[in-house]
């Protein structure tokens, strides 16, 4: 009998749950309105330079600057992390 009353009690406070959601104020999305090219004093259709923007076999030092980029990258993903657990072995040692 008590689960039959646990019962009840329950879809009551859902009813007033429910009644009490339906009273307040409607609720939905709002967003600011699209933002355009034009308004920001850019009067090309596309960016600029897109159409060259990827051309890597006429990039000037080619060899010069690819290597250094991955020798960049290579070196930012292997120093940060030593960077950081040297840090965090500092803060905990000296604290």
């Amino acid at each position: 009998m008590s689960m039959n009353g646990g019962m009840r009690a329950c879809a009551k406070l859902l009813r007033a749950s429910e009644a009490s959601r339906l009273k307040s104020g409607t609720r939905g999305f709002h967003s600011s309105g699209v933002k355009r090219m034009s308004d920001h004093g850019h009067d090309e259709p596309a960016y600029m330079h897109a159409k060259h923007m990827y051309n890597l076999d006429q990039m000037k030092n080619q060899k010069l600057q690819v290597s250094l980029g991955v020798l960049a990258a290579f070196s930012i993903g292997v120093g940060v992390p030593i960077w950081a657990v040297n840090f965090q072995q500092k803060k905990t040692s000296s604290g």
